[in-house]
Parts: C-alpha cells; structure tokens; sequence
C-alpha cells in the first residue's frame, strides 16, 4: 500500500468491527511494544470504541512475553504500556484484558546457560526461541482453547516483512474457511486474523504518528526509541519510495548471541548519552559470544550424560564446565551490581537474573552436577555485599566446600595424570550421601555406575581416540556386513 488514507484506515476499523461481531471466539492479540503489534492493538481498540457497549460482549486478551533478557528499554516500555492499557482499558469499558507472559523458570536463558551449561544460542543450536518465547505463548493459547474450544489470533505479521513470510501468509491465505481468517498451523481451533498484513514499514509508521495512541502511551516516544536503534540514528516519516525507514530496526533479548553483532543496542548507546549505562550489558554480551566466536575450550568434552559425539574428526562438546559457569555468574552479578548503580531510576528494580533463576541453578549445580561445594550462594554474597538466602534447597548435609577441595587436592596429588577423577569421587560420594536419606535404595548401584561410565576416560585425549576408534570399528562392520546388521 503506497500511501495510507483516513478511508483505508476506516475501512480497516469496520473490517474489524465486523470480525469481531461475527461469533463469540475470544481474541489474542500479540503485543511486543513494537511498532507493528502497537499499530494493530490500537486498530483493535479504535474499533471496540466504535461498538455500542451492549456489543462489546467478547474479551480480547493482550499478551506480550518477556523473555527476560528483553532490552530494559523495551522490557520497561512494555510493562509501562501494559499497566496503562489496564487502566484506560476500564475506563472506556473495554473488554481488553492485557496479559505479561513469561517462560517457566526451568526454560529461561539463565537456567539454561549457567544452570545446565547449554553453550550460547547459534544456528545450529538455537534452544532459546522456544522455551523463552514460544512455550509462554502456547501455554497461554491452549488455556483459553480449553477453556473455549475455539481462538482467533491477532497478529502484526505483514508480507511486507521478508519474502519469506509472504510465502508463509498467502499459502495460510489460500486455505481460509472465511474472509480474512487464516487457519493457525500449530493449533486446532485456532485462526489467524493479520490486520495490516499489507501494510508497508512506512505505512505502520504513517497511522501511529498520525493517529494518538488510545490508552496514553507516546507513539513519538516510540519513533524515537527505533530511531534510536538505527546505526544512523534516523528514523524519517516517509514521504515518497526513495526516502529510507527505519522500519527494519529490531529489538530483542539484550544477550541475544544469534547474531554476530548487536547492533540495535550498540546503536542506542551510540546516539544517546542517556543509554550508555546499557554498554556493561553490551560488553557481557560479547563476551559470551567469544572473539573468535568457538567457546570449545569453555566446554567439557562430555556431554550431560557423558556420552561421546564424535564429528567431523574431533569430539562435539558438551556443557559448559564448572569454572566457565561460575565465571558466568559472577559476571552476570557484576553488570548488574553497575548497571543498577550507574542506570537510571526506573532501571535500578528490574533484575538481570532474578532470585527464583539463582534458586534454580543452584539446585541443578548441586543435584546434577553434585558440586556439594554449593558455590552459588558464594559467588552472589561476594559480588552484591548481600546475604544470599533462598530457603527451598537442601544441600548435602554431609559435605560442603572444604570436602570438595581437599577432594581435589588428595586426587591431583595421588592421580596426576586423571582429570576426571576428583569429579567421580564428588558424584559418588554425593549420590551415596542423598542415598542415605532416603529408604529406597534400589537405584543406588544404579547411578553409581552411570557417573562411572561419564568418567571412564583419563582426559580429552584418551576419550578422543576411543571415539576414533569405536567410529572406525563401526565404519569397518558396516562396510563388511552391512548397516541392516547392526544393532544399536
């Protein structure tokens, strides 16, 4: 759509009204605090305003996930605009009722990262999408479709976006039981309603400056935070084809490592003065990517189970390992101890980790990993100054930090040569020790032969050629017999 008038932009309010008068399926609509989830929500609302009150008899939920690792700029954006929709909400006798989603703590970044040891979000690992931002969604849409039976999705998605997601819409387009309802993929009894899906970058940009934003946020405001993350700090209204938008700024999660730069936050900080307490946060981010973009030497050669990957003549990597966690932690608490003493007011309450993630990598640290050393509480005491406390993890009653290192010592002393070592005996003495708390024994023998297993090698090396050979043994039974004789 070239140029955007005051009649399409009606068209599209009875469009609306008109779909939303038709049956009683509730509305989703998705609201990012991005400029095209902003311009359909205010669609939305302008049309609900336009409707009688006795006809405004279907609820429309408002969600928007925080990953939270989301850009403190656009995390408080949100939230701010959540509260007031709330609030204008009942003032105008709107049946909207805003929703803030957020992923379970066992599927944050942190938990993942630090907890697990998952290695940083890539191309060919990309774990982070969906738990942090799909999982919160679909949890949401499958209570209102068991309480309902049937949604209508309302989305900011436009063709215009890539030309990818044209082929995705109008293959959806060619299979819809009704005008503008486009069946939903994932879910049965779900349809997709895309309002401006023919809209341009600059004709989003065009209706939310021209027209207020109906529950008291600033679309200007709005502008100038994407202008703020163009690299050349510009963000015009368009006025013919050959002048640029800023359309395509993105924003996101402010450690997002699924590209090589960040250059949405790098520019914030480049064009404002204000935003550079967010350059700690930008530093961290890299950090964790790494110069030459390989965290290997970050990485046991095991993975979780301590099974051997062997690919491409070298072993695969597993989880972070237990120096490389704790460095992450002790980082992460850093940048936040100086973002909340250098950022403004309204940042200084919104944590980087909150404590039910520090709760939660604790336990895994300490039952998956049996590092009895409980590091953690350490770690955030020596960074904030602050008495860590979060009464819900039971330790090994047993032992503690000083056991674990003279583990280490006793082992590095007597068995020089045996990496793996002092963390067997730490796995078995850890397991034998909750064993004892416990009646049921029988899956002792059990786990002690699986931690025995994950520490069958003397180190990287010995565990390297015994991947060789096992993949050259079945290599050579293969090319004799044949894949249909082996046996997993």
């Amino acid at each position: 759509m070239a140029n955007l008038t005051k009649n399409d932009i009606q068209a599209l309010i009875e469009v609306i009204k008109g779909l939303y008068l038709e049956d009683m399926i509730p509305w989703i609509c998705g609201y990012s605090g991005g400029k095209d989830s902003a311009a359909v929500v205010q669609l939305v609302w302008y049309a609900l305003r336009e409707l009688p009150p006795e006809k405004r008899r279907k609820t429309v939920h408002i969600i928007s996930t925080d990953t939270l690792v989301e850009s403190p700029v656009v995390a408080i954006w949100a939230t701010e605009s959540l509260r007031k929709m709330e609030n204008q909400a009942a003032a105008d006798g709107l049946p909207i009722v805003p929703h803030r989603l957020t992923p379970t703590t066992t599927n944050t970044f942190w938990v993942n990262l630090i907890g697990r040891g998952y290695p940083y979000p890539r191309k060919d690992f990309r774990w982070c999408t969906d738990r942090m931002k799909i999982e919160p969604s679909n949890r949401f849409i499958k209570s209102v479709l068991n309480a309902e039976s049937e949604a209508i999705l309302v989305l900011g998605t436009r063709k215009a976006e890539s030309a990818t997601r044209r082929a995705v819409m109008e293959g959806y387009e060619k299979k819809r039981y009704r005008d503008h309802l486009s069946p939903n993929g994932s879910f049965p009894n779900s349809y997709v309603f895309s309002p401006i899906e023919n809209w341009s970058n600059d004709n989003v940009w065009q209706y939310l400056v021209q027209v207020p934003n109906p529950w008291g946020h600033s679309n200007k405001d709005l502008l100038a935070m994407y202008s703020g993350a163009s690299s050349d700090g510009e963000c015009p209204l368009v006025i013919d084809t050959s002048t640029p938008s800023c359309g395509n700024s993105r924003f996101g999660c402010w450690v997002c490592t699924m590209v090589t730069e960040d250059k949405s936050m790098a520019a914030m900080i480049q064009n404002d003065e204000e935003k550079a307490w967010m350059l700690p946060m930008l530093e961290f981010r890299n950090e964790i990517v790494g110069q030459q973009g390989s965290d290997r030497d970050r990485r046991d050669f095991r993975k979780r189970d301590g099974r051997l990957q062997w690919h491409n003549g070298r072993l695969v990597h597993g989880p972070y390992t237990k120096k490389t966690r704790e460095g992450l932690l002790r980082r992460l608490l850093e940048v936040e101890k100086l973002v909340h003493e250098i950022g403004p007011d309204e940042i200084k309450n919104v944590p980087l980790i909150t404590m039910d993630e520090l709760r939660m990598i604790r336990q895994i640290w300490l039952d998956d990993f049996h590092e009895f050393d409980d590091s953690l509480p350490r770690i955030y005491e020596s960074v904030t100054g602050k008495p860590y406390s979060d009464g819900m993890v039971s330790k090994n009653k047993y032992f503690g930090s000083a056991e674990s290192a003279l583990l280490d010592d006793v082992c590095k002393e007597l068995y020089p040569d045996e990496d793996l070592l002092a963390g067997l005996q730490r796995a078995l003495l850890d397991t034998e020790a909750k064993a004892a708390a416990i009646s049921n024994k029988k899956n002792v023998i059990l786990n002690f032969e699986k931690e025995i297993k994950k520490a069958f090698y003397r180190d990287e090396e010995d565990a390297a050629e015994i991947a060789q050979s096992r993949v050259h043994r079945i290599a050579e039974i293969e090319e004799e017999h044949g894949a249909d004789d082996l046996i997993d």
